[in-house]
Formats: structure tokens, sequence, C-alpha cells
């Protein structure tokens, strides 16, 4: 939850540092998320393809910063998320609604925005970094349907 607005500002030198030799690392690194990007949406849309991912037609170019899937409709996200997890597959959800924050409660008005409700009560991340193995994306993809045979 963000209950308040704010800013941060602050880095030191030794995260400045850190993140001037991760720049020079950024290009190859998108690139190759962008590679495992597309092997989890061949791999999803193979072995399981009631699962949606979004952005496979966006015209721009993606950094592949997260691995985001939309569940089958009327699916449970959070017993989703629990069997993944039996099954130690780490998900997360990005980003929850922001009109849903305490901060952006207040004059409000009841704002009902039922697409962006809709979408994050399916949304769950799937792991994506780097040095993730084509294996692991096969591991992973499997879970899902192992997860979603659970309904």
């Amino acid at each position: 939850d963000v209950v308040d607005q704010g800013y941060n500002y602050r880095i030191d030198e030794i995260r400045a540092a850190l993140g001037m030799a991760q720049l020079r690392k950024l290009p190859s690194n998108n690139e190759q998320r962008r590679h495992l990007t597309q092997m989890y949406r061949d791999v999803l849309q193979e072995l399981v393809p009631q699962v949606t991912v979004p952005f496979a037609h966006h015209a721009g170019i993606s950094a592949a910063h997260l691995m985001p899937m939309l569940l089958p409709a009327g699916s449970n996200k959070l017993s989703f998320m629990e069997n993944m997890k039996a099954q130690s597959i780490q998900t997360s959800f990005h980003y929850p609604p922001v009109h849903t924050f305490t901060a952006y409660q207040q004059g409000r008005n009841n704002t009902f925005l039922p697409i962006t409700e809709a979408v994050a009560e399916r949304e769950v991340t799937l792991p994506l970094y780097p040095t993730l193995r084509e294996a692991d994306i096969v591991t992973v993809a499997q879970a899902v349907v192992n997860a979603l045979g659970q309904f």
C-alpha cells in the first residue's frame, strides 16, 4: 500500500557506482530478457493456451522488465500463487491499481475502473532475469499448468 505521496532521491556513492556498472550491461541484458520473454510466450501458448501474455503486439521495443501473464477469467490468483510457491516457483503481481492505494483515496469519489480492476485480479508476474535458463522457463510453464489444474 502507498499511504502518502512522497519522493526518494537518495542514492549513496556505492549504489551509484553499482548502477553505473550495471548500465553498461543494460542493452545485452534487455536483449536477453526479450529473448526469454518470447520463449515464455511460445511455451505458455503451447502448454497452457488459456493463459494470456499481454503486450505481444505492442508497437515499441520492450525492456522486458517483467513477465506478466493473465490467468483465465474466474481463476483464484492467490490460490494459484500459493500453488506455484509450493512448486518452488516465486511469483508476484505488478502493479496493484494505483487508485486503490490509501494515498489516493481522499477525494476519489468512488472511482471505479472495471477493466483495470479485472486485469489486476488476474495478473501474475513470473520469474524473469537475464541469467534465467531456457530450461527454467519450461519448468515454470509446467508449474503454471500444474497450478491451473488444481482449480
